[in-house]
């Protein structure tokens, strides 16, 4: 049998016409056993291919009992079907990682990341834009734009207010996985598919984007774009950027070594190798001269920043006397604060 790539079962949101808003997936499944899978093909007929199968309660059970007697992990991948409730069911089943094609297939692979069962840039997201409706998050959840006055007046004539937290195609990922041993100070800062390695912080200004995140113990206080990745041990200082794909990035993958420090308010649009700091208030592109100096601080050269791009031990800055930016060896870089990267 061919190794299965994902599948997970799930509950969503659609609107008056059966179109899918949103889906929430308890527990998704990477890599699943041959066991579930062919559970899956006997119970539903189910032969092969990516699938998006809304399920009803009654084959949703059906699913369950054939899966009575095979090990935890299988349980758990479809435990929620047991559950009575009014929201549509729907399994979706990925065979080969391609471009997502629908909704749940969408929030599966959104899912699979925000559950650090993949990391950033391990899957096709490709069109993934189109894909996703634009949505009202409100108090009552995923609402369709169209049918939002509505809601809204049906509210209003029962004494309540509907509330809109935000429109826009990502929901935050705390309302659908938190992942264990981080901080967030405001989760609304945080899209569904980013990826939020254990003893990071995310501080009240700090923004992680979908497909993007930390590895492993880090203090957000800026921005971290679509696409970019942050290792173990790096800080984001207070107001800073990081230039993503979305944003003026281009097809370039910006990253950010371990150990690293990027300065409040500086910003980077090149990947940084490990132990880089870059000065506050200095923002970095591809283009930017930079004066290469020695270790006596003496100035050898120029380069373009691109030149430098994911080299370690560095240190930027901008010379405050003439205004370049400056590059040197950065081999007694200050050392984070490791009180910083405890979770309590």
């Amino acid at each position: 049998m061919i190794a299965f790539h994902s599948l997970g079962l799930g509950v969503g949101t659609q609107n008056s016409k059966g179109k899918w808003l949103e889906v929430y997936f308890p527990s998704p499944v990477l890599d699943p056993s041959e066991n579930l899978v062919n559970a899956i093909r006997d119970v539903l007929d189910y032969g092969s291919g990516n699938a998006t199968i809304p399920l009803t309660h009654k084959q949703a059970k059906a699913l369950c009992e054939s899966l009575r007697d095979a090990d935890e992990k299988d349980q758990a991948a479809i435990a929620g079907a047991m559950s009575n409730g009014e929201k549509p069911l729907v399994l979706v089943l990925i065979e080969q990682d391609a471009r997502p094609l629908s909704v749940p297939e969408a929030y599966l692979k959104l899912h699979l990341i925000s559950h650090r069962l993949a990391k950033p840039h391990s899957l096709d997201l490709d069109g993934l834009f189109g894909v996703l409706p634009n949505v009202a998050w409100t108090s009552k959840g995923a609402i369709d734009l169209e049918e939002l006055p509505q809601r809204q007046f049906e509210a209003r004539l029962k004494g309540k207010t509907l509330s809109v937290d935000c429109v826009d195609k990502f929901p935050k990922m705390t309302d659908y996985v938190v992942p264990g041993g981080v901080r967030i100070a405001d989760s609304a800062r945080v899209r569904l598919g980013a990826y939020l390695g254990e003893g990071t912080t995310i501080m009240h200004e700090g923004f992680v984007n979908f497909n993007a995140g930390t590895e492993g113990p880090s203090m957000v206080e800026g921005r971290i774009s679509a696409g970019v990745f942050v290792g173990a041990g790096s800080d984001l200082g207070g107001g800073c950027s990081t230039m993503g794909t979305l944003s003026g990035g281009g097809n370039i993958i910006i990253s950010v070594g371990k150990e690293c420090l990027i300065g409040a308010n500086a910003g980077i649009g090149i990947p940084l190798g490990d132990r880089c700091t870059v000065e506050a208030g200095l923002y970095i592109t591809a283009g930017t001269r930079v004066v290469l100096l020695d270790d006596e601080r003496k100035p050898v050269g120029a380069a373009k920043a691109r030149d430098l791009a994911g080299k370690d031990d560095l240190l930027f800055r901008r010379n405050s006397t003439t205004g370049a930016v400056e590059c040197l060896t950065n081999r007694s870089a200050i050392a984070l604060n490791e009180a910083l990267h405890v979770y309590n």
